[in-house]
């Protein structure tokens, strides 16, 4: 990875609007790695740190649920905290979601200010940090498998991928990782139990035998636990993975501080 841009922290010229809550351990994780980024870029105290402004909508439905039974709902939710984190201030918003990409369209066409699409960002990211790379593993939710949202950025890229389907006895595993209760990392808020981290590690072992070379944690619960099996004791994974999360922690300190242009979202709908 290259070094990351240095950064003035009396030069802040955005603020990050961060939409969390998503499940609930979506927007720690997101602001655990912006801390670390920004310290990689100079901050050494609390005022190093960019300002930025954030809303827990835990009450957002569920985005697999949403995708599975049509339901509206979920975009109008995302749409009004969107609305609340601009008219807070926030010059951009980031969504500590993967699986609410799919709804990202509909919610920016009601926005003044960008939201930044986290899977495309990961997509290029990866195409940028591997050049050559032919197949990546992708675990994540039924409703981001379905929608084939980082299928459809990295093939653009020229990638291809692999993934559990929808319904097989392995993807029913890691929706039971991220969504059992009692031991499914939504119910455990921060613990990885160990049922989840065996769940996760066959998974990873799986996408490695079929040819997969890289592995994206495409759900905040599973870049938790990837991170939990990267650090803890155990057996170590077959493949490398990447961490959307801080793709989008590089992403927003680049834009906080001006190191990247921001760019300006789509032309908003009237309001209905």
């Amino acid at each position: 990875m290259s070094c990351p841009t240095r950064i003035d922290p009396r030069a802040q010229v955005a603020i990050p609007g961060i939409l969390g809550g998503v499940g609930p351990l979506a927007h720690i994780a997101l602001e655990r790695r912006l801390l670390v980024a920004s310290a990689r870029r100079g901050a050494t105290g609390d005022r190093g740190h960019p300002v930025w402004i954030l809303i827990s909508a835990t009450d957002i439905p569920d985005r697999t649920a949403s995708l599975a039974d049509g339901s509206d709902r979920c975009a109008r939710s995302l749409a009004h905290y969107g609305r609340v984190l601009e008219a807070a201030g926030a010059d951009f918003l980031i969504v500590a979601c993967n699986t609410a990409h799919a709804f990202h369209a509909r919610v920016q066409a009601e926005l003044a200010i960008p939201w930044l699409h986290l899977i495309d960002h990961t997509a290029a990211a990866i195409a940028r940090r591997h050049p050559g790379i032919a197949r990546v593993g992708v675990l994540a939710t039924d409703g981001t498998l379905g929608a084939s949202l980082y299928q459809r950025s990295l093939l653009e890229l020229g990638i291809g991928t692999v993934a559990p389907s929808p319904g097989s006895e392995l993807q029913r595993e890691i929706m039971d990782a991220i969504y059992a209760p009692g031991w499914g990392i939504k119910a455990s808020g921060v613990e990885i139990t160990a049922r989840a981290r065996a769940a996760v590690t066959r998974a990873v072992r799986w996408l490695d035998q079929r040819g997969a070379e890289l592995v994206i944690a495409g759900c905040t619960e599973l870049s938790a636990a990837l991170e939990a099996l990267s650090l803890g004791p155990g057996p170590d994974l077959p493949l490398p993975w990447l961490d959307p999360l801080e793709v989008a922690a590089d992403l927003t300190i680049d834009l906080a501080y001006g190191a990247r242009a921001l760019a300006a979202p789509a032309p908003r709908k009237a309001s209905r």
